[in-house]
């Protein structure tokens, strides 16, 4: 990832967070015939001192096979992004430009053993279900010979992460007055990751007089 200006990268964790809070992402590495890409939910764990994603894939995913312990994979983690017009501004001559927030992830792939199929994902599931205001659902609750079909059509792979990039363009060098235009625009969109963008301006520099609320 190239960090566009110092200002918008995110400490590694904080990065970390961010990833784990979105849980899903396109998993990305190349054979010989190039790049090859998946969307994918996803885990972040720690052992010992390693940080690790987990993640799993369909058995007869191309990636699969290229998780063999010595390849590289990149996992992309994606929020909310927001287009923003030159004329938005309360100074002359900028650029119109986006603002996002992305998280980049990458290391050396291994695949699990197939054993390790329902610890993994016992563990998607709790970290997925307790974000919903509901009780969680769990493997139990599923007829054990389904179940375990559908366990074993998947394969897990660990990513064991060596190098975390994370970039938060907000408009964080621009001048207040740019900065409340800026997000009291997005703050009026009925795209509501926009308004998320807006909400994460505010944060930014609380104490400026924005004349939309949320």
């Amino acid at each position: 990832m190239h960090i566009l200006r110092p200002q918008f990268r995110i400490e590694e964790e904080r990065a970390l967070a961010f990833a784990a809070e979105r849980g899903f992402g396109v998993i990305v590495a190349a054979d010989e015939r190039g790049p090859r890409a998946s969307h994918v939910p996803l885990v972040i764990l720690r052992r010992d001192d390693r940080v690790i994603v987990q993640i799993h894939l369909t058995a007869k995913n191309p990636l699969v096979p290229l998780a063999d312990g010595s390849r590289r994979f990149l996992l992309i983690v994606s929020g909310d992004d927001a287009y923003v017009s030159n004329d938005w501004y309360a100074s002359r001559d900028n650029v119109s430009t986006w603002l996002y927030q992305a998280v980049h992830l990458s290391g050396i792939a291994y695949l699990r053993e197939r054993d390790d199929n329902r610890a993994h994902g016992d563990t998607l599931l709790a970290v997925s279900e307790a974000r919903l205001p509901k009780q969680p659902w769990e493997l139990t609750q599923m007829e054990p010979t389904k179940r375990e079909t559908m366990l074993a059509s998947i394969r897990v792979i660990d990513l064991v992460v060596d190098e975390i990039e994370g970039q938060s363009k907000l408009n964080q060098h621009k001048c207040d007055e740019d900065h409340v235009a800026v997000a009291n625009q997005l703050a009026r969109a009925e795209e509501t990751g926009s308004r998320r963008l807006a909400g994460k301006m505010r944060a930014l520099r609380p104490g400026l007089g924005y004349d939309v609320e949320q």
